[in-house]
């Protein structure tokens, strides 16, 4: 079983820069494709970034594009969302998640098998 814990979540001014941490425990989550989520208030959970097992291959949504960067460590079994230039629209709850599948990254939510808690980022203008 894989357990994934966010960390990082915050209150920051539009402008602003956070990074979230996603630890993983399991001696195979370093072998899973990891995806960013968030949602927003009011509304359905959103794809945000996604990095192969490897590090090898990202893909952002258009709205992080070039302000959000996502990582990896696997030696630490940890995924990093590095987010800068926050805007007031990037506030929702952010989730990590993993895909236990040897496949392509995805980035519809229903395939990734495991899920953190959630962490709350709340951005002012």
């Amino acid at each position: 079983q894989v357990q994934l814990v966010e960390s990082g979540g915050g209150l920051v001014q539009a402008g602003g820069s956070l990074r979230l941490v996603c630890a993983a425990s399991g001696r195979t989550a370093s072998w899973f494709n990891t995806g960013w989520f968030r949602q927003p208030p009011g509304k359905e959970r959103e794809f945000v970034a996604v990095i192969s097992w490897n590090g090898g291959y990202t893909y952002y949504a258009d709205s992080v594009k070039g302000r959000f960067t996502i990582s990896r460590d696997n030696a630490k079994n940890t995924v990093y969302l590095q987010m800068n230039s926050l805007k007031p629209d990037d506030t929702a709850v952010y989730y990590c998640a993993a895909d236990r599948q040897i496949r392509p990254p995805r980035t519809d939510a229903a395939g990734y098998d495991y899920w953190g808690q959630g962490t709350q980022i709340t951005v002012s203008s």
